[in-house]
């Protein structure tokens, strides 16, 4: 795997620090054992709920988080966030089946250092980890226009923070935007969704599994 190279790589050969989060338990226990059959990894957690990931990370500073896109209760954005605000050192890899979900550029956004598709073999997230706890980044999957791609970066940015109860001026302060903007982004997606208003969009983005 290919990664962007950065001078500034751990100058120890201490196992890297891992927090696996994800939704599904059968990935987190996968991922648990694959990384505790290694030496080059110490696993210092896991987590199925965002609350759990920002509390594990704060106690117990891993090097990595591997991290879902998406939980019942938090978004990758906010989680990734949270992280780096409690402890800026922390990195954080998201680890999702769909690398062209409009959720990763958001994540991206945030901070995250990469992304690894779920479908990557033992060998691929082995490397992916320990070039990120160097400083490195991975490489930003091509983002492909179908499937969870429906709606754009943009869109799925006010579309999340509408889910988080936050209200156009708001968002528009968020975002650096006018609030006739944020009007604009999320009348497309309401379009989009072919929903009538805000609650249903939300809605309707969850069976899509954009939220």
């Amino acid at each position: 795997m290919d990664v962007k190279r950065n001078t500034g790589a751990r100058k120890n050969s201490s196992p890297v620090r891992v927090l696996v989060a994800d939704r599904q338990p059968v990935v987190r226990y996968g991922m648990s054992l694959l990384l505790s059959s290694s030496p080059s990894f110490n696993l210092v957690g896991s987590a199925g709920t965002g609350g759990e990931v920002i509390e594990l990370g704060a106690c117990n500073h891993p090097d990595v988080v591997l991290l879902d896109i998406r939980f019942r209760d938090l978004l990758a954005p906010e989680i990734i966030t949270e992280l780096r605000r409690r402890d800026p050192n922390t990195k954080a890899v998201i680890f999702t089946a769909s690398p062209e979900h409009a959720a990763v550029q958001a994540a991206m956004n945030a901070g995250a250092r990469g992304v690894l598709p779920k479908n990557a073999d033992r060998g691929d997230i082995v490397r992916a980890l320990s070039a990120v706890s160097s400083g490195d980044r991975l490489p930003q999957p091509r983002r492909r226009r179908k499937g969870l791609s429906l709606i754009t970066t943009r869109e799925y940015d006010v579309l999340r923070r509408v889910a988080l109860g936050q209200s156009n001026p708001e968002i528009a302060a968020a975002m650096f935007l006018s609030t006739n903007t944020v009007k604009g982004y999320l009348q497309n997606t309401l379009r989009k969704l072919g929903a009538r208003n805000r609650i249903e969009a939300i809605t309707k983005a969850r069976s899509l599994d954009l939220l």
